[in-house]
């Protein structure tokens, strides 16, 4: 599964510019990959870790402005078109596992 996060945060006060670097800093440190400004993904192991990674999100979420999340199975992220660029493909996009015993 996939967790996307998207964000709209005002940055008009210096206050609000510090909230917005906070929660961003807070995505990438919790594993999230930045898709594009203000969209951010990570991959979730099955349906628990994912209610776990929103329920992290929503406890950290900053206090103004607009923060949706979507939750999409890995089929459903593999049928993502891309209009205008192209993918590059980086570890995070792969649902191969490394097992070591």
């Amino acid at each position: 599964m996939r967790i996307l996060v998207f964000f709209d945060l005002p940055v008009l006060t210096a206050k609000e510019r510090r909230d917005y670097r906070q929660f961003r800093k807070f995505l990438m440190k919790s594993g999230f990959m930045m898709m594009q400004e203000s969209v951010y993904c990570k991959l979730a192991q099955n349906s628990t870790a994912a209610e776990s990674i929103i329920d992290n999100v929503k406890k950290n979420k900053p206090g103004d402005g607009l923060v949706q999340m979507l939750k999409v199975t890995e089929k459903q992220y593999a049928k993502m078109e891309f209009i205008v660029g192209e993918s590059h493909s980086e570890i995070l996009d792969s649902d191969e596992r490394l097992v070591i015993l």
